[in-house]
C-alpha cells in the first residue's frame, strides 16, 4: 500500500507566466558547462581553447574524486574558458559542430551488468553528477553506498515545470534508468509523487520502486522535505536523490550507448510573451530564445525558479540542474512609504497587506527587496514555512557562530539551500539564509571528510 504524507507548513507563491503545455524545439549554436553549478568540487581542466570535443568527451574532473568526470553535452569546439577572481573556473563554452558526434559507451541492459560496471559507465560518461546526496547536498560520493535513493516526481516551486508532461512517452528510458539505479543500493528506490489525478503512468507503472504520495504547499516537492518525512538522514548515513530528467539521461545512456543530456525546460514568468516548453540540451545558451520571447523592459533572467535560481543575464547558459527559466521585472526603484500602502498587488506572506485577502490572486513580482538587511530577530516566520522537525533560526545562528557540534545537533545533515528558500522569502530581517546555509554545509563537509 502506498504511503501518503500530508505537508501542512509551507507557502505556495502564485505568479503569472505559467508555461502552456505546448512544446517547441530550441537548438542554439553555443553551450556551456559551469563548474559553479556543482557545490563542493574543485575542477581540474582536461581541455583548452580550440580543442575539438564529442558529446561525452571529458572537459574537467573533480580533484577530490578524479573518477567523477564532467563531459561535453554536444560535439564541437571549445570556444572560450571563462575565469573569475583568483582564476576561478566559471564556464567552459562549446560552439556546436554541424555534425553530431558521440563518445561510445556500453549498451547492455543494466540487468546484465554489475554494480561496479554501471557505476564506471556513469562516471566516465559524465552522467554521475546528476546524482546528488544528503548530507551536504553535493554530488554523490561513488565510494559510499546509499541507504535509499529518492526521486521527486513533482516540483512545487513557483511556475515549476510539469514532470508528467516531461516524462510522457519515455517510459522505457525511465525504467531503464531505474534498473541501473537499483543496482547501486540495497535499500529502496522511492518515487515521490503528488496526490490527486493526473500522475503520469510512467511513474505509476514503474517497477522495483516504492511509490509515496505527497500533498501540501511548497516545499512539498523538495527531495529534502520528502526524505525528512520518509526516512531522515542521521549522522553517518547517506541518501541519494535525483530528478526524473536525470533518470531519463541515465536510461538513454544504457539504451543508446551515448551521453545524451536532452531535457525539456519551461520558459516562464511575467516577462515572457508566450510561456511554454522547449526541448533543448543541457547548458544551452538562452539569448536566441529570449530574443523572440522577451517583452520590452528591464527584466532579470533566472535559470531556475524565483526562490532558488541564478541570475544569468540575457546571454547566460541554462544551469545543469535546472528545468525552468523564469523572467521577472528588475526591482530597480525606490518606493516612498511603501509599508503604508494597502498592498493590493504586493506578493507577501505577511497579513499586513490587503493582497492576502485574495488567496487565488496571481502576482507579477519584481526583484525589489523593499528594505535592507536588519538585525536578526526571532519572529517565528521561518517555522511556519519549513515543514521539518528542526529549529531553523538556531541552525542559522549556529552556522554564523561556526559551532560544528550545534550544527550537527540542529539537523544540518538533512537540509539544503532550497529547503530554506521560503525562510529567506519571509525573513523580515532580509538575511541571505541560503548563502549562509551553503557556507555551513561546506564547513561541515570539510570538517567531517
Amino acid at each position: 500500500m502506498a504511503n501518503i504524507y500530508k505537508i501542512k507548513k509551507g507557502l505556495d507563491l502564485k505568479l503569472i507566466g505559467e508555461a502552456e503545455k505546448v512544446v517547441g524545439e530550441y537548438k542554439p549554436a553555443a553551450y556551456a558547462v559551469k563548474p559553479v553549478d556543482f557545490s563542493g568540487i574543485l575542477p581540474r581542466l582536461a581541455v583548452k581553447e580550440g580543442d575539438q570535443v564529442k558529446a561525452g568527451s571529458i572537459l574537467f574532473v573533480d580533484k577530490h574524486h578524479e573518477k567523477i568526470a564532467f563531459t561535453s553535452p554536444v560535439a564541437g569546439t571549445i570556444s572560450e574558458i571563462m575565469r573569475g577572481p583568483k582564476r576561478m573556473l566559471l564556464e567552459i563554452r562549446i560552439k556546436k559542430a554541424q555534425q553530431d558526434d558521440f563518445e561510445v559507451f556500453e549498451t547492455k541492459h543494466p540487468s546484465k551488468l554489475s554494480a561496479e560496471e554501471i557505476k564506471d559507465i556513469l562516471l566516465r560518461s559524465g552522467v554521475w553528477p546528476g546524482i546528488r546526496q544528503r548530507p551536504y547536498a553535493v554530488i554523490a560520493d561513488p565510494e559510499k553506498e546509499p541507504k535509499a535513493i529518492h526521486i521527486s516526481c513533482f516540483d512545487s516551486a513557483p511556475l515549476a515545470p510539469d514532470y508528467d508532461l516531461i516524462v510522457h512517452g519515455h517510459g522505457e528510458e525511465f525504467q531503464t534508468g531505474l534498473d541501473a539505479l537499483s543496482k547501486l543500493t540495497k535499500g529502496k528506490i522511492h518515487l515521490n509523487v503528488r496526490t490527486g489525478e493526473g500522475v503520469s503512468k510512467v511513474f505509476l507503472s514503474s517497477k522495483g520502486v516504492q511509490i509515496n504520495y505527497f500533498e501540501g504547499p511548497h516545499p512539498s516537492g523538495n527531495p529534502g522535505i520528502q526524505i525528512h518525512h520518509i526516512d531522515p538522514v542521521n549522522k553517518g548515513e547517506v541518501v541519494w536523490y535525483l530528478r526524473p530528467q536525470d533518470v531519463l539521461t541515465i536510461g538513454r545512456l544504457f539504451l543508446e550507448g551515448r551521453y545524451n543530456p536532452q531535457k525539456m525546460i519551461a520558459l516562464t514568468g511575467g516577462g515572457i510573451k508566450n510561456p511554454k516548453y522547449y526541448k533543448t540540451i543541457s547548458g544551452a545558451v538562452l539569448d536566441e530564445l529570449l530574443d523572440s520571447q522577451l517583452k520590452e523592459g528591464n527584466y532579470r533572467i533566472i535559470s531556475g525558479n524565483v526562490l532558488t535560481g541564478s541570475n544569468i543575464g540575457r546571454n547566460g547558459f541554462l544551469g545543469y540542474y535546472d528545468s525552468q527559466v523564469t523572467v521577472i521585472k528588475e526591482g530597480d526603484y525606490y518606493e516612498f512609504l511603501g509599508w503604508m500602502s494597502p498592498g493590493l498587488n504586493k506578493l507577501s506572506a505577511s497579513r499586513a497587506f490587503i493582497s492576502r485577502m485574495f488567496p487565488n490572486k496571481k502576482f507579477d513580482p519584481d526583484t525589489n527587496l523593499h528594505g535592507g538587511e536588519r538585525p536578526f530577530v526571532l519572529s517565528g516566520q521561518y517555522e511556519k514555512v519549513l515543514p521539518m522537525d528542526i529549529y531553523p533560526v538556531y541552525l542559522i545562528k549556529a552556522i554564523l557562530a561556526q559551532n560544528i557540534d550545534k550544527m550537527e545537533q540542529l539537523g544540518i545533515y538533512e537540509v539544503a539551500e532550497e529547503d530554506f528558500a521560503l525562510c529567506e522569502f519571509v525573513c523580515a530581517s532580509k538575511i541571505e539564509v541560503q548563502a549562509i546555509l551553503r557556507k555551513g554545509l561546506d564547513m561541515m563537509q570539510k570538517e567531517m571528510s
